[in-house]
């Protein structure tokens, strides 16, 4: 085992240089999803993915059409008795506003003080990457023309879009994708130097409140005073969304919300936080949220609600003095074990309803369809074996468990393939995902390749081998 350590080690850190190189050759590509104008290249990239896997020794690669982006579906499956593991993760990146970045272009990536800066680099074809150059190590530490565990990749197109197709995929190729674990990889880390291991991921259920006032934008010279303000309206419901305890208010929201367990609260109470740390990382002015629960208890164990879009009246830089017809506002919220989207959604109706003042008409829209239920992952030996893994590879005595704050389709796959999800992701906090200047850890990526690399020898022979 140290000879292999000592080999997969030597032979990442070697290549280090590649590992850069070929993670900034698929940034070059916009996969950005939910674009039409983007749908060639996000084939690009799918066909990048396939051919890169098939140059590693992967036998069977697929590209699987979904309605806005393809997935690529490969499989090696040559160990016989061995466990079977279907890696997740997606190659679509999300849109960008050009003009905020500062460090290059978000398709130009380059390396600086240890990072590749670029749209996608950690989230996720930096993951993906890491998955490559995992195999690649454990080929050459074990001497195998074969992993020693039989593996599946699924990496979708539409995940940054909801994954609106994964569904009916998953459904339509069932008999393909059995497996004994999902390895999900598309989740962060806590710290560079201290790895923990994800054990959870919140739900995500977003929405959109419209609310109207005049029947037309109207000349505030004429009818300011009586006419109905909606963007006011608007402002007072956004403000009564949550209470003075940092509560979300809508009714009957809290009575599912499981409590977190004196183990849990343990595990995480073990990672080290310092409140100045988690600022200058997270980029956040100041620490809020529900009163009575620590700062990770309220991004992992805790729902939360977030204004993420707003608009009403004149926001380019001519304005017409007019009081706007419709204010809008786009929602998104993290729900947590033991509520369900549904019900979530159906609360959400409620309080508008009773909420909007008279005088205004509203209209709320939920995407229920590309909703995703929150997911704990289960007792398993595979995350055993993972914990023992990333010891080795990021080279530490202890690792420690977390939650990822985001969600994903992790109950949709646990479900729908009838296995369990176990998460494991490369990316930080600080690596900027969704905004500007998105950068990538490569020192997470080696370590996080030498963890998948120990762990397909461990799986090979370890507690779920059927050999």
């Amino acid at each position: 085992m140290h000879q292999a350590h000592d080999d997969i080690r030597a032979f990442i850190d070697a290549h280090d240089d590649a590992i850069a190189d070929e993670l900034a050759a698929w940034v070059r590509i916009p996969s950005i999803a939910g674009m039409p104008e983007h749908v060639q290249h996000l084939r690009h990239s799918a066909s990048w993915l396939a051919g890169t896997l098939r140059d590693i020794g992967f036998p069977s690669t697929e590209i699987w059409s979904g309605d806005t982006g393809p997935a690529v579906f490969a499989e090696w499956c040559e160990a016989p008795g061995a466990p079977t593991v279907l890696v997740y993760s997606h190659h679509d990146v999300r849109a960008v506003k050009a003009d905020n970045w500062d460090e290059t272009s978000p398709f130009d990536p380059v390396q600086r003080d240890g990072r590749l800066y670029g749209r996608g680099s950690s989230d996720a074809k930096g993951q993906v990457v890491a998955h490559l150059w995992a195999i690649r190590a454990h080929l050459r530490a074990t001497g195998r023309r074969a992993p020693a565990v039989n593996l599946k990749l699924l990496v979708e197109g539409e995940e940054e879009a909801g994954s609106p197709s994964l569904a009916a995929m998953l459904d339509e190729h069932r008999d393909r994708l059995d497996a004994d674990a999902v390895l999900f990889s598309d989740t962060l880390l806590w710290h560079a130097r201290h790895p923990a291991l994800c054990t959870s991921i919140r739900g995500t259920l977003t929405a959109r409140v419209e609310v109207y006032g005049p029947r037309t934008d109207i000349h505030s010279g004429a009818v300011s005073g009586p006419a109905p303000n909606p963007a006011i309206e608007l402002g007072r419901l956004l403000g009564g969304l949550y209470d003075t305890d940092g509560r979300i208010a809508f009714p009957g929201f809290y009575d599912d919300v499981r409590p977190i367990t004196d183990a849990r609260r343990a595990e995480l109470a073990a990672l080290p936080f310092d409140a100045g740390d988690w600022l200058a990382r997270s980029h956040t002015r100041s620490i809020t949220g529900e009163a009575g629960f620590t700062v990770l208890e309220r991004l992992w164990e805790r729902p939360s609600l977030e204004v993420i879009g707003l608009a009403a009246g004149d926001v380019e830089d001519v304005k017409r003095s007019a009081v706007p017809s419709m204010a809008a506002a786009d929602l998104s919220i993290r729900t947590v074990a033991g509520q369900r989207i549904a019900t979530v959604a159906d609360q959400m109706r409620q309080w508008f309803d009773e909420q909007v003042a008279a005088g205004y008409d509203h209209l709320l829209r939920i995407d229920e369809s590309i909703a995703q239920e929150s997911y704990r992952t289960p007792a398993t030996p595979l995350v055993d074996a993972l914990d023992r893994a990333m010891a080795r590879g990021f080279g530490v005595r202890d690792v420690g468990r977390m939650g990822n704050a985001g969600g994903g389709p992790a109950d949709l796959l646990a479900t729908r393939l009838d296995a369990p999800v176990v998460f494991f992701g490369t990316g930080l906090v600080e690596d900027n995902w969704h905004d500007s200047d998105e950068s990538a850890s490569l020192a997470m990526l080696r370590a996080g390749a030498a963890t998948l690399a120990h762990l397909w020898s461990e799986l090979g022979e370890g507690p779920l081998s059927r050999r």
